[in-house]
């Protein structure tokens, strides 16, 4: 991420239980309930002034009541009556409607109890989610700027969820968002990619568009999987009954997670001992002061590691001072601690330079010699334990502090070891802790399609990717709809262009995004390889990739007889003496850009690191590959590989051919 969105991303907090808010709204049922005071609205948050609601099926509205109540709710001159049950809930079903409006949505309850949503269309509501690129909004795109100052619609509204993580499902958002109409002002802050796209579509799906982002950035497809699309991969399971016990007992679930670390650790760094141990005999250098990023340290080894650090710091007690309550106070941590006192864990938190300070269980601290020890994860830019030094301390309950802003001690941990498991309740790191609390919310809520642009953050640990994504479509389409289409955004390049074959974490999640689309009766994807700059994680351009988008529903979710997304690739075949590539979805032919040739193909063997440029000719609907002595037992074909390959192939439509790998048959 760019330093700048890392900076403005710093301050936010996940928020890992139901807040204070949420628990006022159960409290508020749970006295409608027993026949009290009914709540002050019977209608979900979502059916709000401005909002959309999807055309052409069944409209589902809900909301609170008092037990028992009968509530009736009219639209457009239909009309549908339910009860509340005992704990307040109510929901109707009202007959499909056409696009169109504006109207009026009504709630009366037979108390006499109604509350109105004013200026409500019907037409196609989206959701966008996903991490960054998502998020990235209309100004900060290129020419956002202009796009903003001529946003004028009345028939495009938007609606941005607040971050939230949970470690149940939610059934509400907390705050409560706002519907807004496409105004200069409004559309500024929207998501880039999101807005573009209605924009585009609206040209020839001319209809009310409602658009609901629900992104935050650096999350992992995993926070963003509902329960369902994860219980049954043997690798969560045991994860997610932490996650379980977390929502009811904090400690306990830290405890229960600091022995799967513990348990991680030792099978990946035996030799390594236990640094956390109070008696560890291993190799500590003194940590520079004052205390700040690692990556300013002058240690050369330190000066690009993204990697975890291990921290220790001895200090000692008076008898007194340890049989008194106390909290430990770390200062700024960047991004992920998991803490140790006189070894036993203490908590994992996840913030990007957030302070943390913990609450000290009985029996922890005591007279003499302590030691507390901190292991830090930091996976980009600045990393460690980052002050400032009078916030790192141990805070008796009489207010005394025992200063511990120096004399720590370090220990780096090579990148070989590998990343540590993530604590669960995280949010962008965590899982289904985003599904909870950013979309389980919509409940029921007519949704006509899903955007979803992400897979920088996996790209860490590629592998799995595929079945995560094809598992988050079978976990929201479990909530929102069988057959609810997804338009996937294959991530753009980044990073170096290759000089040779190589492996690439990047060309892994691609491919895992192809094939998953591939496999999918309801999906379609965006090729952007060609949109991407080498030097920056966010790409501008986020109009084309709306304007790509729209040309994938337009097939995907319309059924408009075009190519969706340029070429693909159907079959390599030996026929003498060379590989025949063959592609469908083709306008007009083939097309290669400054060059009479197709660049970027590979051969392959079957292991990893046999692969070899080869000269690629094209022939209408085909590249021709010949096999040279050396490429005799290729296996494989490789195109455009690498985190930000050159690939100069498309069409007459104008639009690339994206990266693959497949089997020569």
């Amino acid at each position: 991420m760019r330093r700048e969105h890392r900076r403005a991303l710093r301050g936010r907090r996940a928020a890992t239980a139901v807040s204070a808010c949420a628990a006022l709204v159960l409290a508020s049922l749970a006295i409608a309930a027993r026949g009290q005071q009914p709540p002050r609205q019977l209608l979900a948050p979502l059916f709000q002034d401005h909002a959309v609601l999807q055309r052409d099926r069944p409209i589902v509205v809900w909301g609170a009541a008092v037990g028992g109540e009968r509530v009736t709710v009219s639209l457009n001159g239909a009309q549908a009556t339910g009860t509340a049950d005992a704990a307040g809930r109510w929901t109707v079903t009202l007959p499909p409607m056409a696009a169109g409006g504006p109207y009026t949505l009504e709630a009366r309850a037979s108390s006499g109890t109604t509350q109105s949503a004013t200026d409500i269309l019907v037409g196609d509501v989206w959701v966008c989610s996903g991490q960054s690129n998502m998020e990235f909004s209309v100004a900060q795109s290129r020419g956002g700027a202009l796009a903003a100052a001529r946003a004028q619609n009345d028939r495009l509204r938007m609606l941005t969820v607040p971050h939230t993580a949970a470690p149940d499902p939610a059934e509400r958002f907390e705050p409560t968002p706002a519907w807004q109409v496409a105004t200069p002002q409004t559309v500024r802050t929207f998501s880039a990619a999101c807005y573009y796209y209605a924009l585009e579509l609206q040209q020839t799906v001319p209809v009310p568009m409602g658009l609901v982002n629900a992104s935050w950035g650096g999350a992992g497809i995993e926070a963003f999987i509902g329960e369902s699309g994860l219980r049954g991969q043997r690798t969560f399971a045991g994860l997610l009954d932490v996650l379980r016990l977390y929502a009811t007992d904090a400690d306990a679930a830290n405890q229960r997670f600091g022995t799967m670390w513990e348990s991680w650790w030792r099978g990946h760094g035996a030799a390594a001992g236990e640094p956390w141990a109070p008696d560890d005999a291993g190799e500590w250098s003194d940590v520079p002061e004052p205390m700040r990023n690692w990556k300013t340290w002058g240690v050369p080894a330190l000066a690009g590691h993204n990697g975890m650090v291990w921290y220790r710091r001895a200090f000692r007690l008076t008898p007194e001072q340890a049989a008194r309550p106390a909290s430990l106070s770390l200062g700024g941590i960047d991004e992920v601690d998991e803490t140790w006192v006189n070894g036993r864990v203490i908590r994992n938190t996840f913030g990007w330079g957030n302070e943390r300070t913990y609450g000290l269980p009985a029996g922890v601290l005591r007279a003499g010699d302590n030691v507390v020890v901190v292991n830090v994860l930091s996976t980009y830019d600045a990393g460690g334990m980052i002050g400032p030094a009078d916030r790192i301390a141990v805070t008796l309950d009489d207010e005394s502090k025992v200063p511990l802003g120096g004399g720590w001690r370090y220990r780096m941990v090579p990148l070989a070891m590998g990343r540590p498991p993530r604590a669960p309740w995280e949010s962008v790191g965590g899982l289904t802790t985003l599904y909870n609390g950013m979309i389980a919310p919509m409940g029921r809520y007519g949704i006509r399609g899903v955007l979803w642009y992400q897979g920088e953050t996996n790209a860490d640990a590629p592998a799995g990717y595929e079945g995560l994504l094809a598992s988050l479509m079978s976990s929201w389409r479990a909530q929102l709809g069988p057959d609810l289409p997804f338009l996937i955004v294959q991530l753009p390049g980044f990073g170096r262009v290759p000089t040779r074959p190589v492996e690439s974490n990047w060309a892994e999640v691609r491919e895992a995004q192809r094939r998953a689309v591939a496999a999918d009766g309801h999906a379609g994807l965006v090729v952007t390889i060609d949109l991407g700059e080498q030097d920056d994680i966010h790409p501008t351009r986020k109009r084309e990739v709306g304007v790509r988008l729209a040309r994938v529903a337009r097939h995907v979710v319309y059924g408009e007889g075009i190519n969706p997304s340029g070429p693909v690739p159907l079959s390599a075949s030996r026929e003498a003496g060379r590989v025949v590539v063959t592609f469908g979805e083709v306008e007009g032919q083939l097309v290669t850009y400054s060059s009479a040739q197709a660049i970027g193909f590979e051969l392959c063997g079957s292991a990893r690191e046999s692969c070899r440029f080869v000269t690629a000719n094209v022939d209408a609907n085909r590249v021709i590959l010949p096999l040279a002595a050396a490429e005799q037992r290729a296996s494989r074909v490789r195109f455009c590989w690498g985190d930000s390959p050159l690939c100069n192939l498309s069409d007459g439509s104008g639009l690339p051919v994206g990266p693959f790998e497949i089997p020569i048959r």
